[in-house]
């Protein structure tokens, strides 16, 4: 496949727009999608339309002893080659030009590499390079002169290897009223990719939230969510599946001294099995199920939105908060739980300007039952 450059990369669907065009494209897209379940108004908050995106990987294209950055197409037939991407956060953005350089400067980096992902944060700007070679000790070597050049932290990944070189994880730190959160993100696990629509859905799910008892929450990830709303609630139960997120909750409530949180690696639909006692599970032993309270459920699912299994399991619960990256699977989940559910508020997070992606949280309450 040829590598074309410039042009329109297809990863900017609504690149013909200027920004407030696009925020009336998809709140219209939105009132549509989701009428008549809910017809209230939209909490909406916007994103820089440039520069907000805090982890980006890259294809690379070589062409010689020359790299170029690529990425696919809007025709999704042709790769694009391009000197900058104007989503990424300015600290890869201005490292960009000069890492491809530097790695261009060295047969030993550039031989066979193939990709480079970034995951910047407040604190740290971490960069795995992607082979298809082995990683010997000389590679080391010259990865190392990155680092210190450029005051980062590098990765090599190569089939079945890793190179960590000085640390594989970046710290972000932020605020939200008035209380300083620290964060341990490791390298492959799962970030919000738009740090200050992070902090934004944060601070919007705790001015949701009353006098509550206990929290359950599925999806937990490292802890993002459930750190500061532990602060809410007396006790908090939180459960995800990868091994890499739960490592990162784990470190992430000593950095805030946090608890009140317990965390397991179970999936929802085991959760689901054990708290309705079909099931026994080992990694169980130690918490006592039945010393909580919940009054809320918090849940933050991958696109493919909620099993059915676990859909129903929530709707035991009076309160639910449910974040989604998928509008159209939370139309779907929507659809059931508003049978027994009334949206209290519905929030629209600009994650993604100059793409028709949007993240929603929503608020639901149970419907009081009435009486003959």
């Amino acid at each position: 496949m040829e590598c074309a450059y410039f042009g329109k990369c297809g990863s900017c669907t609504l690149y013909d727009l200027n920004y407030e065009e696009q925020t009336i494209s998809k709140k219209e897209a939105i009132a549509t999608l989701f009428d008549p379940l809910y017809r209230g108004s939209y909490d909406f908050f916007p994103s820089p339309d440039s520069h907000y995106r805090a982890r980006a990987e890259f294809r690379l294209w070589k062409e010689g002893d020359t790299l170029s950055y690529a990425m696919g197409a809007a025709d999704k037939k042709s790769t694009l080659c391009i000197d900058a991407c104007p989503k990424v956060d300015f600290k890869i953005a201005v490292l960009m030009p000069e890492l491809l350089k530097a790695i261009e400067s060295s047969l030993l980096l550039r031989e066979r590499i193939f990709s480079i992902e970034f995951l910047c944060t407040s604190e740290h700007l971490l960069v795995t390079l992607i082979y298809h070679k082995p990683l010997h000790v000389e590679w080391e070597e010259e990865a190392r002169a990155l680092e210190q050049r450029f005051n980062i932290a590098v990765i090599g990944r190569s089939r079945g290897i890793k190179r960590v070189l000085s640390r594989d994880f970046a710290e972000e730190c932020f605020e939200i009223a008035g209380r300083t959160y620290r964060y341990r993100v490791f390298e492959g696990g799962f970030s919000q990719p738009n740090r200050m629509m992070n902090r934004t859905m944060i601070g919007w799910v705790l001015e949701q939230l009353g006098e509550s008892e206990d929290l359950l929450e599925l999806y937990c990830g490292y802890g993002n969510f459930t750190i500061p709303l532990s602060t809410k609630f007396h006790k908090v139960l939180a459960t995800e599946i990868s091994k890499t997120s739960i490592k990162s909750a784990l470190i992430n409530c000593e950095l805030n001294h946090v608890s009140n949180i317990a965390f397991l690696r179970m999936s929802a639909e085991e959760l689901t099995c054990a708290l309705n006692r079909e099931r026994a599970f080992n990694r169980l032993q130690g918490i006592d199920l039945e010393a909580y309270r919940f009054s809320h459920v918090f849940v933050d699912p991958p696109r493919s939105g909620m099993d059915e299994k676990s859909l129903a399991f929530i709707s035991r619960f009076d309160h639910i908060i449910y974040i989604s990256c998928n509008p159209h699977t939370l139309k779907r989940d929507l659809e059931i739980l508003s049978l027994q559910y009334e949206i209290k508020r519905f929030a629209l997070f600009d994650q993604f300007p100059n793409t028709e992606h949007l993240e929603s949280g929503v608020i639901l309450q149970r419907r009081p039952i009435l009486k003959p």
